[in-house]
């Protein structure tokens, strides 16, 4: 995906991954669609086209709905920009709606601004913060102990190496406060071994994690999933983009159990009451990107897309232990 220009422009400034399968699983498109994580609006555009009456785009970061106010006139009533989190949407959206589209994790307006401090190939200052406010991840790295950085690290990221990495950082920062995303880098590259080609730098998984910490991604996707079924009418769609393992696995145990299934029945165990299914399976597995998507866009290689249909079942709470969402550790209760 290409880098947005400041001045957008009647084009789309980049194709949001997966889409095609995405309007194909949802087809045909209609109603009132909810674009939970609107970014620089590939999704909404692409819904809008074709068929949905109306959009809610909503998005945390005011870069998004800024850089969106030179196109999205252009829709008319069509298209609804609103500032808030996905959390919340069916508040937001203020009535029933037809679909709900959610791409997780950081957009790629985020990752290319080196002043965001999402990514470690341009040097900026440690932010991360999707919100542009709250705690950034320099308060965190630079304020949390040793223990609770390790935990971050191993939890959010199955970082293997998180303790030695977290002693490293304590180390480093009684120099003087880590406060750039290669200063970061480099002091977590020196407690791991050289990638070989083909490998991802060595920072990758402790800067997924702590972005993750920063943003709080994944209660937000456990409240978020809520709030679609909520939202969502009979016979409305949920979608669902991730981009790596522990949101995946999230989105594809809460869909088995929102569907009538048990993703941690235990076969030798007498068989259990099963909930009553509030959504039916529409892609049975996670749909990935074809090899031509690769070719146009290589950060569609760890994208995937699972989609559900809203049954008449009323909506419930969800239990975030059985649907496998990642907890830090209590106090007392390390691991």
């Amino acid at each position: 995906m290409a880098r947005p220009d400041a001045a957008s422009s009647a084009q789309p400034p980049h194709i949001p991954v997966l889409l095609g399968p995405l309007l194909a699983a949802v087809a045909p498109v209609s109603g009132v669609w909810i674009d939970g994580t609107f970014g620089a609006g590939g999704y909404a555009r692409g819904l809008l086209e074709a068929g949905a009456a109306r959009v809610i785009g909503i998005d945390r970061d005011p870069l998004a709905l800024s850089m969106a106010a030179g196109w999205a006139d252009t829709y008319g009533p069509r298209l609804t920009l609103i500032a808030g989190t996905f959390s919340d949407l069916d508040r937001l959206a203020g009535g029933k709606v037809d679909g709900v589209v959610l791409d997780l994790g950081v957009s790629s307006m985020q990752i290319d601004r080196a002043e965001r401090g999402f990514s470690f190939q341009k040097d900026g200052p440690l932010d991360m913060r999707m919100s542009q406010d709250g705690i950034s991840a320099a308060d965190l790295v630079n304020g949390s102990d040793e223990t609770d950085l390790a935990d971050i690290l191993y939890v959010f990221g199955e970082e293997h190496a998180s303790r030695r990495i977290a002693r490293a950082i304590v180390a480093a920062r009684a120099a003087g406060p880590i406060a750039t995303t290669l200063q970061l880098a480099e002091i977590i590259a020196r407690c791991l071994p050289r990638p070989k080609p083909g490998q991802s730098h060595p920072a990758t998984r402790s800067f997924q994690a702590i972005r993750i910490a920063v943003n709080a991604e994944f209660s937000e996707l456990a409240q978020g999933l809520a709030a679609a079924e909520r939202a969502l009418v009979p016979g409305g769609r949920l979608a669902v983009v991730t981009f790596h393992s522990l949101e995946d696995r999230i989105v594809k145990q809460y869909l088995q159990l929102a569907s009538g299934q048990d993703p941690n029945a235990n076969r030798y165990a007498p068989p259990a009451a099963q909930d009553a299914a509030r959504y039916r399976l529409i892609t049975r597995r996670a749909v990935t990107a074809d090899a031509h998507e690769l070719v146009a866009n290589p950060r569609a290689r760890s994208a995937k897309l699972r989609v559900a249909e809203r049954l008449a079942g009323p909506a419930q709470e969800i239990d975030t232990g059985r649907i496998a969402v990642p907890t830090l550790p209590q106090k007392g209760r390390r691991r």
